[in-house]
């Protein structure tokens, strides 16, 4: 039998009250591991808006890029919150796809496939194709509103942000 160790949370049911529950190592493995997919996400567009603050060339792929992995680490991070596996991928479409399983909100967010290229083609050279600022600056908005998305679902669900 594997020893589990508690402790108590608190969470909100629908109704707004506090309801004390108890929950094994695993889970609180995992909801450590959807706490940190949040945070690296989080580390992924401060890095992509600071970039844009830069007085000299601004590295607009790489904002990009950065902005493409924020989003795709927030769906991750929904997905294990859900205890969903999900493939080695940075294809939004196929996270929102397994999203739509557990939730409706990934609808709202469908503008944010067009971030995928920006996983590849803007990392290698021979792949790479050029960045400009307005798609930099759309990748920030798209990836701002995925995290703003997946962040409110959460919290609805019960994870503490």
């Amino acid at each position: 039998m594997i020893e589990t160790v508690t402790f108590q949370a608190l969470l909100l049911d629908q109704l707004g009250k506090k309801e004390r529950y108890s929950m094994s190592v695993t889970d609180a493995e995992s909801l450590l591991k959807v706490k940190q997919w949040l945070s690296f996400g989080d580390e992924d567009l401060q890095l992509a808006r600071h970039a844009l603050t830069l007085s000299s060339s601004a590295p607009y792929r790489l904002i990009a890029y950065h902005a493409q992995q924020c989003a795709e680490k927030h769906l991750k991070a929904y997905l294990v919150f859900h205890n969903v596996d999900f493939p080695y991928t940075h294809n939004i479409a196929r996270l929102l796809e397994l999203c739509t399983e557990k939730a409706i909100w990934p609808d709202t967010v469908r503008d944010s496939e067009e971030l995928t290229p920006f996983a590849i083609t803007t990392r290698y050279p021979g792949e790479d194709e050029e960045v400009t600022k307005e798609e930099a600056l759309r990748a920030i908005e798209i990836t701002s509103n995925v995290r703003d998305t997946v962040r409110k679902a959460l919290q609805q669900e019960g994870f503490a942000i």
